[in-house]
């Protein structure tokens, strides 16, 4: 829908589809709504939570032209990420700005199966009929960093935590470079409880348990369970934050804003600040709406949010397949009322018309015939002037067929020379074969090294990084790729060495050429 479209209208209705709950704005108030009901005047926007999207950066040439950037991000996608040629996915995409390396254009390319759309949005669906904007969650933090409600901007992890879901997002200098599911969703925290507590106790009890219960004072006698729970759960993303530090080279993360769906009594930042000694802040902004005294979600605050930030200053990404009805003259039923009255205008203009186009005709045909002598006269002279070209035609083509030959000739030598230099087993098979079973054995690679021996090349030596949270893997790569390519490759393993602040094991593995 166009921006226009979308502020003419009289109000706002975000979905949560995954807690099944609303909230409307109208006037700058912010409220919840239990039963919305189907109104054309309502702006619909809704989210993605990361469970139902998959993202992926794409790197592509500067010189592709902005038409096929499209084309180009669709293809690689599917090629990157394996996606099944079967299945047409939704694929949209946001470029990465701010890069020191300004040699290719970047895109953050998000990835969505059409049927858990339809699977997420069905019970809503039923409400309200359709839904004009569909974003993914980590994109809804763009506006905070736009509209100056997070005004220092270094490098920022926002964690909201569902029924269904956890979502970890990172953003540096106000751009998104990140994001990834947890493992800590609040069905998934109530399992962990209850195997700590040893009983079963309802999701509901839970619930009301984060709701009711302020740790720092209260008597509950699963208070150290619960404080447990929220222990390992910032030791998982602990973990999360040493690989993303690693991964996209940050020093330090300034700080982590963290929140559940629901209102609880304890906060979870102060929990987060002591747990990580990182500055922890909640999800509750001075957003610039009026709110109503019942508790409303951040996410719902922050699709508000979205909605009334330009276009310019929030990434543009929709996956919404479930549009409003055109306007009644874009519809079909309106073309075919103009088509009955358009055949109704032509069936009593047709005798006049017939009678002004037969004079027209007689007309027409008399200059077309006068035309028809001159240009007679003009085509026996080219006709002529044509057979003289087509013999020099012939007899330069003659001569270019023996350039091309030579050419073909010396381009085919240059791409033999071409293949014997690149497509040799170390710089192209064998890497490609290596690179799978690394994978296979769930070995990451720190650092690849290919060396040569001297002017003779005649020792080929291939030295990787490895690194593996265990020393088996390592060691049954070894071994496999050993029986795997005996008498065509030798392989050295000299020593595994493991890191204790890491948790992981490094060893160096060499491959030679025999």
């Amino acid at each position: 829908m166009s921006k226009k479209r979308q502020h003419s209208l009289a109000s706002v209705l975000s979905i949560d589809p995954y807690s099944n709950s609303y909230a409307g704005s109208q006037a700058n108030l912010l409220e919840p709504i239990e039963n919305p009901l189907y109104d054309k005047n309502w702006y619909n926007i809704s989210y993605l939570s990361t469970k139902n999207f998959i993202v992926t950066q794409v790197s592509l040439s500067k010189n592709i032209p902005d038409d096929d950037i499209y084309d180009a991000i669709y293809s690689k996608a599917y090629d990157e990420l394996g996606l099944d040629q079967a299945i047409e996915y939704s694929i949209e995409y946001t470029e990465v700005h701010n890069r020191k390396d300004n040699t290719l254009r970047v895109f953050n390319v998000f990835v969505v199966e059409p049927q858990s759309l339809e699977t997420a949005f069905g019970n809503a669906l039923g409400k309200i009929k359709y839904i004009d904007y569909i974003t993914p969650l980590p994109l809804l933090y763009k506006p905070l960093y736009t509209r100056d409600i997070i005004s220092d901007s270094q490098v920022e992890a926002f964690i909201y935590i569902e029924r269904n879901d956890a979502s970890f997002t990172l953003y540096r200098q106000s751009e998104f470079i990140y994001t990834k599911s947890l493992n800590h969703s609040l069905a998934e925290l109530h399992e962990r409880f209850c195997e700590l507590i040893g009983e079963n106790i309802s999701y509901g009890s839970f619930v009301a348990m984060i709701r009711d219960e302020n740790l720092k004072h209260s008597q509950n006698p699963h208070k150290l369970e619960l404080l447990k729970l929220y222990k390992e759960m910032f030791a998982s993303v602990s973990d999360i934050l040493t690989y993303a530090k690693r991964a996209f080279d940050i020093e330090k993360i300034n700080k982590i804003y963290i929140d559940f769906e629901i209102q609880a009594a304890s906060r979870l930042d102060e929990i987060c600040e002591v747990e990580l000694g990182i500055k922890s802040s909640s999800l509750e902004f001075e957003y610039s709406f009026f709110k109503s005294s019942s508790f409303i979600s951040p996410i719902h605050t922050l699709m508000h949010l979205f909605t009334i930030t330009r276009e310019s200053e929030r990434y543009e990404c929709n996956f919404s397949i479930f549009h409003r009805p055109p306007k009644f003259i874009k519809r079909e039923s309106a073309k075919a009322l103009f088509l009955v009255a358009a055949s109704l205008l032509l069936a009593f203009l047709y005798p006049l018309s017939y009678y002004t186009l037969s004079y027209a005709q007689s007309m027409q045909y008399n200059m077309l015939q006068n035309e028809y002598n001159d240009l007679h006269g003009q085509r026996i002279i080219r006709e002529a002037e044509i057979k003289t070209k087509t013999d020099e035609k012939l007899a330069i083509n003659k001569k270019l067929n023996e350039e091309l030959a030579e050419y073909d000739e010396k381009k085919n030598t240059l791409v033999k020379i071409h293949d014997v230099k690149v497509n040799y087993p170390m710089k192209a098979s064998f890497v490609n074969t290596l690179s799978k079973e690394l994978a296979k054995h769930n070995i990451k690679v720190g650092a690849l090294n290919y060396t040569e021996d001297g002017e003779s090349k005649s020792k080929k030596e291939l030295a990787l990084e490895l690194v593996s949270k265990s020393n088996i893997n390592i060691t049954k790569l070894l071994e496999d790729l050993t029986k795997s390519y005996e008498g065509q490759f030798s392989f050295a393993l000299e020593k595994i060495s493991f890191e204790t602040n890491q948790q992981l094991y490094f060893s160096q593995l060499k491959v030679s050429l025999l």
